[in-house]
């Protein structure tokens, strides 16, 4: 009989606690209902989802206060304390997550690619796939809307912007000297490979106020997180040889590359356009270590380049060519941690050192260059709420230059600086909801050679307008110390920071395969520097008096829906930009500027012959140089530029390529510009001479072999 009791008392004592029933209606913000949404107490399995209707009910043993969760895909999850046995037929209004991948992101000026990014005009596979590129960073970033293609340069000129007003950041923190040697109309190229990069972003302008010192644009290519496997990259190409390995521990990865370039053999079959008493060669490496901790990961990025070369240049004003010798060396050091610390901040710091010494003989006359640079970075980052991610930092460039010139005979000079900059930033990014978003920003920085300090502020906004569809705006003001061949003589005078200030207008449409963006910018030039002589020198009187504007649109469209198997983008920009600096006696177009510019790049796998082909057209309107035979300054006008380039790689087995490509493949008389005597001749008249390419052509054949246990890697990607 006791058993019995005891028995009647637990089932009684179990209805009792099944008793407690939970109930209500999952909404959004709408009133609209949630279906599938997950519905339990905290710290118990007793939990169910809600309905079609948004409906839910379940009991539970539970009682008093306790804390309901209810969460779903692309809401914020609510969480509140109930009273267990009182909660019924209560409504629950969910908040739409604004970090979910739909969100509003702000785009204005910003190209992107890589995994990582949320819109991806690039992938990484383009910076080496691209016909034309050559596996040149730079190159590939030259068909993006925005961009100036000076070939006789090499260089990265952004709307209405100089070479010098890019910087190169890799994880973060600056690369002082990003390109290779080169002199007076011979294209440079970057001097990274691209397969060590897993994500590009190029801002265009209006960038962070995380960055500084550029005037234009900033370009930031982020190291691989994690190697993919242990391999081994062989290539042997008609310009030279290459090596490659990666090693992947539990822990940790390295990887490495090696590469000797000599045009030697390549300019004795097709000659070029140059008169090389030496082709260029070069000895290059790159390595990347990678340590994982169980809170963040540490790489240590390095790289090292000897590049030489020999040539004779003709020029308008000497009867006998004039003999460049150039030895270059170069190493670039860079050291980054990214993890978390405390409750929840997200802690980046980064050192850099770069060196780089360049010896040059024009004729007798020697150059010899020396740079020193560094920076050292902290930068702290918080989600302090899903609606506000709060993040600021400080920089520290220190940069040493001297530079020696002796004529030989009579001439003997030494110039240079020592720079120190001292900056902070502080940034906040406002969500709104998933259609508005807000970044704001102000950095400072102080100048020790130029002893001045600057307040640069910085604001974006994103409104989505569609699902795929969203407007951006961004502003900014910046600054930047005037390039080297001004400021080595601060010794004899006294120079200020150039400015320049964005204003942009961004659109941008994007639905998988499809990526559709116009952009309308102004820039605003100011304390550009000028010098009252023809060449720069260091009695040249100067001045921050220069002043200039930059206005234009560019449009980017890429689709890979047309056809199966074929990838393809279109980029154009307009452009109007005059400057009165340098030694310009009024306002005018500077002779890098063509006012229209049309790249077409297409890509298309051929499954049956196990080969991609590509080709790329690059398409510029006129660029204007001065001719002194006129009275009006930069009258004249080029020809249009016009180059179609194409690709092939054929894969002889998974992990055995080989590639070819040609520049220009229709031979087209393509002129930069031109250079004019500095005297007249015996009948009043300035010769001049065209700048032309290097060469009309250049064809690229090599054969790359990946070594590795899944026997599926290839350097596909690295071409």
């Amino acid at each position: 009989m006791k058993t019995k009791i005891t028995f009647i008392l637990l089932l009684m004592s179990a209805f009792t606690f099944a008793q407690n029933v939970i109930s209500g209606k999952v909404t959004d913000q709408k009133g609209k209902p949630v279906a599938g949404a997950n519905i339990y107490i905290d710290g118990t399995y007793d939990g169910t989802s809600s309905s079609e209707t948004g409906e839910f009910s379940f009991e539970t043993t539970e009682t008093g206060n306790k804390t309901l969760v209810v969460s779903f895909l692309m809401f914020e999850t609510f969480s509140k304390e109930i009273d267990v046995t009182n909660f019924k037929d209560q409504p629950i209004k969910l908040k739409e997550n604004v970090n979910t991948l739909d969100a509003v992101v702000i785009t204005a000026g910003t190209l992107e690619s890589g995994d990582k990014a949320r819109v991806s005009v690039l992938k990484p596979l383009d910076i080496v796939t691209t016909a034309g590129s050559a596996g040149n960073i730079i190159a590939a970033l030259q068909t993006l809307p925005g961009t100036q293609s000076v070939g006789e340069d090499g260089r990265l000129f952004v709307r209405g912007g100089e070479a010098s007003e890019t910087q190169t950041f890799v994880d973060g923190v600056r690369v002082a000297q990003p390109y290779g040697a080169t002199t007076n109309n011979l294209p440079t190229r970057g001097r990274f490979s691209p397969f060590l990069f897993s994500g590009i972003s190029f801002s265009t302008g209006g960038y962070s106020a995380e960055y500084g010192e550029a005037l234009s644009s900033v370009l930031l290519l982020n190291t691989q997180d994690e190697a993919d496997h242990n391999k081994t990259d062989i290539s042997l190409m008609t310009v030279g040889l290459g090596l490659g390995n990666t090693q992947k521990w539990n822990k940790s990865s390295l990887s490495v590359n090696a590469a000797y370039i000599n045009l030697a053999p390549y300019q004795a079959v097709i000659p070029q356009n140059v008169d090389w008493n030496s082709p260029y060669q070069s000895l290059s490496g790159e390595t990347v270590y990678r340590y994982h901790f169980v809170n963040g990961t540490f790489k240590l990025y390095a790289a090292f380049d000897s590049e030489r070369f020999d040539l004779n240049q003709k020029n308008v004003n000497f009867v006998d060519p004039v003999r460049t010798d150039m030895n270059n060396n170069n190493f670039y050091l860079n050291g980054s941690y990214k993890g978390t610390i405390g409750t929840g901040w997200q802690l980046t710091s980064g050192v850099s050192y770069g060196y780089n010494n360049s010896k040059v003989k024009f004729n007798i006359s020697d150059v010899d260059s020396r740079e020193n640079a560094a920076q050292l970075k902290l930068k702290l980052r918080k989600n302090v709420s899903d609606h506000f991610k709060l993040s600021f930092g400080t920089d520290y460039f220190i940069t040493k230059y001297n530079e020696d010139f002796n004529d030989n005979v009579s001439i003997n000079t030494a110039t240079g600086y020592d720079s120190n900059i001292f900056a902070a930033y502080t940034e906040g990014d406002i969500l709104f909801s998933k259609s508005l978003a807000l970044k704001v920003g102000v950095r400072f920085s102080n100048n020790s050679l130029l002893d001045e300090s600057r307040l640069a502020p910085r604001a974006s906004i994103a409104y989505k307008v569609s699902k795929g569809g969203q407007f951006s705006f961004a502003y900014g003001d910046f600054s930047q110390t005037p390039v080297v061949d001004y400021i080595k003589y601060s010794k004899f005078h006294q120079f200020e920071s150039e400015h320049a200030s964005h204003y942009i207008l961004n659109y941008q449409y994007t639905k998988p395969g499809l990526t559709f963006r116009a952009e309308a910018y102004y820039k605003d030039y100011r304390n550009l520097v000028q010098y009252d002589t023809r060449d720069i020198q260091y009695n040249s009187v100067f001045n921050n008096n220069g002043s200039g504007y930059a206005k234009g649109l560019d449009l980017f469209w890429r689709d890979s829906n047309l056809y199966k198997n074929l990838e393809y983008w279109i980029s154009y920009s307009y452009i109007d930009s005059q400057r009165q600096y340098k030694n310009f006696p009024t306002m005018a177009t500077p002779n890098f500027i063509a006012n229209h510019n049309l790249s077409i790049v297409t890509k298309y796998f051929i499954t049956d012959w196990k080969s991609q082909i590509g080709f790329t057209n690059s398409f510029a309107t006129g660029r204007p140089y001065n001719d002194p035979n006129q009275t009006q300054f930069m009258s004249g006008k080029t020809k249009s530029y016009n180059s179609l380039s194409f690709n092939w790689a054929y894969l002889l087995t998974t992990q055995k390529i080989i590639y070819f490509s040609v520049s220009n493949i229709i031979g087209t008389q393509n002129v930069f510009g031109y250079d004019y005597a500095r005297t007249p001749d015996a009948t009043g008249v300035y010769q001049r001479q065209a700048v032309v390419p290097t060469a009309d052509r250049f064809f690229f054949v090599g054969f790359f072999w990946t070594i590795s246990q899944n026997k599926n890697e290839n350097q596909l990607k690295n071409l």
